[in-house]
């Protein structure tokens, strides 16, 4: 028998549910919205790999070369016996992380979490093969709504990559935050990937590639509603928007109407009007400052440990202790 455990806390039937409500809620505030976790079908996902490998795209490759640079020092800092992953989708980059763990020998457990049960079941049966040693042990939640879900076994590094905490507005950073390091005890780590303030010639394109991918992957939502809650959205009648707000310091991303429109939402029982050119916020992405993401972390009980960029600075990982 495998060393696998799998716990599911989150069915399809409760993503179809927030799906129900954030999407009723989003199509009619002014101005409209939805999450961003809504392009990550399976359609969405394979797009984003495909962002992930463009030349514009710099997170990925830059948070691989801290980690490719620093899981040895990870390692011998933390001592970590379980490493937690939130949103772990293919846990790709983590296996640099694992590698060193297993290495400097106190790691007994890798516990990655995340909404899709599909996909985490497909990257356990991978890393089952790859780490046929390792503990095992996935959840299938919310890591917004579900933290108190964690094992408590052992020294715990919990990770959270790929700048998602951008996805957060302040107002909600400071919650989750906060909700995070109640689940830790004193001396337990958490390792924080984020995307950094730059030029937003750099910014933008990251976010609106030549190719277009990302406006596929934008779209994508529309085609999501279109699926699941029997809505006529015409993708093709939605520009894709990127933008740096300045006063935010962060990206959006929306998609502007080309037209005036009345979309039928037919599992809501609901028409959504929009106006030529009116905009629906899909995404922000919020990048950060050493100082001011340092002074984040300290209010909600993390002392920061370690700090690292990528060798162009454009990308940062922080490690920090629950104090």
């Amino acid at each position: 028998m495998p060393d696998l455990d799998l716990d599911v806390y989150l069915t399809d039937e409760d993503l179809a549910a927030a799906l129900r409500e954030d999407a009723r809620t989003g199509l009619t505030a002014t101005p409209k919205w939805l999450p961003p976790k809504y392009f990550y079908d399976a359609r969405g996902s394979a797009l984003f790999e495909e962002i992930t490998r463009l030349p514009e795209y710099y997170p990925t490759r830059a948070e691989r070369e801290i980690l490719a640079d620093r899981a040895g020092a990870i390692a011998r800092v933390t001592g970590a016996k379980v490493l937690v992953e939130l949103g772990s989708g293919s846990s790709e980059k983590t296996r640099l992380l694992l590698d060193a763990l297993r290495e400097h020998g106190t790691l007994g457990s890798f516990v990655p979490l995340d909404v899709s049960g599909a996909a985490l079941r497909d990257a356990l049966g991978q890393l089952h093969a790859e780490y046929p040693d390792l503990h095992l042990h996935g959840i299938v939640a919310d890591f917004v709504n579900h933290l108190e879900v964690l094992p408590e076994s052992g020294t715990r590094l919990v990770a959270f990559l790929g700048g998602t905490i951008g996805n957060f507005t302040p107002a909600e950073r400071t919650p989750f935050l906060a909700t995070l390091r109640a689940r830790l005890s004193p001396g337990e780590w958490l390792l924080l990937g984020a995307d950094l303030v730059k030029d937003p010639a750099v910014l933008v394109p990251a976010y609106d590639d030549a190719a277009g991918v990302t406006a596929q992957f934008n779209r994508n939502v529309l085609h999501v509603l279109n699926r699941e809650l029997g809505a006529d959205f015409d993708p093709g009648s939605f520009a894709h928007v990127a933008l740096w707000d300045e006063a935010d310091e962060w990206i959006e991303m929306r998609l502007r109407a080309t037209r005036p429109m009345t979309v039928r939402v037919t599992g809501l029982d609901l028409d959504v009007p929009f106006a030529g050119g009116e905009e629906l916020r899909t995404e922000v992405s919020a990048k950060f400052r050493r100082d001011g993401l340092t002074a984040e972390l300290a209010t909600a009980g993390f002392a920061v440990r370690d700090w690292w960029t990528d060798r162009a600075g454009r990308f940062a990982l922080t490690l920090a202790a629950a104090v």
